[in-house]
């Protein structure tokens, strides 16, 4: 017999959010519920705390949220957000100039926890995101630990780049990308995502289930693309949306609706019933 579901871990650009970063009311609906009859839900994703504040507003409607990939543990309960796994100024700026070496034309930019700092050349604006100042010198982007270094590669595929600095920097830090979300007519950079060496949705939902005692068997994650790997390979049971990438499809245990047909909603609603 399977073990019941005690969690519900799901990514949000692509999957829980539509395609224009919204949450819908079914969703919204269901989330509600889930947690009434006794879910605990967490929330994966790439986005820092502030923009899922922007999101879900002060309602109650997850447990805890995993921010940057991993490497930031948010409470929403206590407001209280811990960088769990910094990156650390020195091994920030020794990856740029590795980077610099390799892959000439990367613009850069870093997330502290409370602000991105960019130069001027990173040109990626996502949603719901105010906080970005430029700055004059690279120097700037590195006086204290942050949660991750963003790189903007000029190749336009993130996958390619990273094949060729993964030889040079895969034991230095962990690297992610996402796949662009949203209307057919946004057109989305490739960035690579580079965080302290153990970071990952997988390693950050560990440690929290840890803590409430659930064992992985007890746990569905819902992802759509390959950052959200990981997480789908530790919990028990994997669920994609169908606009998932391919690699993600490939490994769910299960398929739901789109994230515009409000697939993770479904599987909120079959697990009260």
């Amino acid at each position: 017999m399977s073990s019941p579901i005690r969690v519900l871990a799901t990514d949000l650009d692509g999957t829980l959010l539509d395609s224009d970063s919204r949450l819908s009311e079914r969703t919204r609906v269901a989330l509600r519920a889930a947690r009434a009859a006794g879910h605990r839900i967490v929330l994966a994703t790439a986005r820092p705390v502030r923009t899922v504040d922007s999101i879900f507003g002060s309602e109650p409607l997850f447990d805890a949220a995993i921010c940057a990939n991993g490497a930031v543990e948010y409470d929403p309960v206590a407001g209280r957000m811990v960088i769990t796994r910094p990156l650390l100024p020195d091994l920030a700026a020794d990856v740029m100039k590795r980077i610099d070496d390799l892959l000439p034309g990367v613009a850069y930019a870093v997330e502290t926890g409370r602000r991105v700092l960019h130069e001027v050349g990173y040109r990626y604006r996502p949603s719901l995101d105010s906080e970005r100042y430029p700055v004059h010198t690279r120097a700037e982007l590195v006086t204290e630990p942050l949660v991750k270094l963003m790189a903007l590669v000029p190749s336009g595929d993130p996958a390619t780049a990273w094949a060729r600095l993964s030889a040079s920097l895969a034991d230095l830090v962990a690297c992610t990308w996402s796949v662009g979300h949203g209307r057919a007519d946004r057109a989305y950079p490739a960035i690579l995502e580079l965080s302290a060496p153990g970071v990952s949705k997988a390693a950050a939902l560990a440690d929290l289930c840890a803590r409430w005692g659930v064992d992985p068997a007890e746990v569905a994650a819902v992802g759509d693309a390959p950052n959200d790997l990981p997480m789908l390979a530790w919990a028990g049971t994997a669920y994609a949306v169908a606009n998932a990438h391919p690699e993600v499809l490939a490994v769910a245990h299960h398929r739901l609706p789109s994230n515009d047909e409000d697939g993770v909603a479904t599987l909120l609603e079959s697990l009260i019933r």
